[in-house]
């Protein structure tokens, strides 16, 4: 990492501040980051991961794309925070490995973490360094992380950055949905009960 480019930018709700770090020529997509206002300690933050189908073709497979709208929502309505996003689609194994995961998974019938494991790919190869980078230029030693996933919880306080989890459940969501949060849940994340 030898640095980071910070500019403005505008958006449908106002400006905010996007940083890019600077991970060398042959890193195309390094971790980025929308910073709102001026966060401080305790604010609200975000770490998400590229998820192609999710938030661009609006798979409702996932929970990808609620995930990033309802922590926007949060982070705005706060008034402060930070949205860390991290190139790294299918848990971390790529695009390709995911879409080969969602194939085999329909064909057999199997969650795509046993479908990841038959295929010879790692059930989460993700890492969250950078993010912690990232918020570590911002100076903040603490944050509210809007997450299920304590892989990421652990990440930053192994870092030094102290997170409190502020767990994300979507109110509605469609069968396939239900069935990814439940496969999920198998492996680690905390997805508490949705509201009846």
């Amino acid at each position: 990492m030898t640095g980071a480019v910070v500019h403005q930018l505008e958006g449908a709700e106002g400006a905010f501040r996007a940083i890019v770090l600077d991970g060398g020529p042959e890193w195309m997509n390094p971790p980025s980051a929308a910073v709102y206002g001026e966060p401080v300690d305790g604010c609200p933050v975000r770490i998400h991961s590229r998820c192609l189908y999710g938030e661009i073709f609006e798979s409702t497979n996932c929970d990808c794309r609620w995930q990033l709208q309802e922590s926007l929502r949060i982070i705005r309505k706060h008034g402060s925070g930070v949205l860390v996003y991290l190139d790294q689609e299918g848990r971390g194994a790529g695009l390709f490995a995911k879409a080969e995961g969602y194939e085999l998974s329909q064909k057999k019938g199997l969650d795509t973490f046993a479908s990841y494991a038959a295929l010879g790919y790692k059930a989460d190869s993700r890492s969250y360094g950078d993010a912690a980078a990232l918020l570590a230029q911002l100076e903040l030693k603490s944050v509210q992380l809007l997450t299920n996933n304590p892989a990421k919880i652990s990440a930053l306080e192994a870092a030094g950055i102290k997170a409190e989890m502020r767990q994300l459940v979507q109110p509605d969501p469609s069968g396939e949905t239900v069935r990814y949060l439940a496969a999920k849940e198998v492996h680690g994340h905390a997805i508490l009960p949705r509201p009846a």
